[in-house]
């Protein structure tokens, strides 16, 4: 059976006030958990959430709302207390606060948003990106061939199976396309294999099966499941 999903995906998926935040701070998380922007100089993990964030019209408009919103009630407010409960709790920088740090932020996104300079990479560069890039596949690999593999499955196709009969429809047509952008984007089998592995990937192919030939393989049997 498939493991659930973080506790965090399950208040994004509500009426949470900061989501767009909430995503950026996991970003941090992910990578540290601390804020690693200087004034002159993005993070990694701002510069990630910034690749990631540009793939969708209209995310950075909405995160540096959010920003704007948590600062102008105030951090520590009675008002937004429970929002902020919910938030990724981020270390900032020595002799700085947490409010501090998001305007820092704040002002290379706003930087970026206006046709500033940041960090192009078509290969993800951290952990969140990865997932944050290729969600559904990341829900096959870590939700049904995680490390309690044998203790619900007999066979990686009893697995499939398994994600067929519990998710809807297009998420089949999402993993497969994922897939494909996957196998395309690593051209190197080690990257695969780690980036696969960031993924959430704890159970190797059937024996003599390549991991791409694996995944190019799951890809048609995707594409060309029957739907209802």
């Amino acid at each position: 059976m498939p493991q659930s999903k973080d506790i965090t995906e399950d208040f994004m998926e509500g009426d949470e006030r900061f989501p767009q935040l909430h995503d950026l701070l996991n970003s941090y998380a992910f990578a540290g958990n601390a804020f690693t922007d200087t004034v002159e100089t993005p993070g990694p993990a701002l510069q990630a959430y910034v690749r990631q964030a540009l793939r969708t019209p209209g995310l950075l408009d909405e995160v540096i709302g959010e920003i704007d919103d948590l600062l102008q009630v105030g951090l520590f407010s009675d008002e937004i207390a429970d929002d902020v409960d919910i938030l990724p709790h981020i270390e900032p920088q020595e002799g700085c606060t947490v409010e501090q740090c998001l305007e820092v932020a704040r002002a290379h996104l706003e930087r970026i948003r206006n046709g500033g300079a940041y960090q192009h990479s078509d290969v993800p560069q951290t952990d969140w990106e990865w997932r944050k890039q290729f969600p559904e596949l990341g829900h096959l690999l870590a939700g049904y061939f995680h490390q309690d593999f044998s203790r619900f499955y007999a066979s990686h196709r009893e697995a499939i199976d398994d994600y067929f009969t519990g998710n809807p429809p297009e998420m089949f047509t999402q993993a497969a396309e994922e897939i494909r952008s996957f196998t395309e984007l690593l051209t190197s089998d080690s990257e695969l294999d780690q980036a696969a592995q960031i993924l959430g990937l704890q159970v190797y192919p059937p024996e003599d099966v390549p991991l791409r030939r694996w995944l190019q393989d799951l890809q048609g049997i995707l594409q060309h499941h029957p739907h209802p």
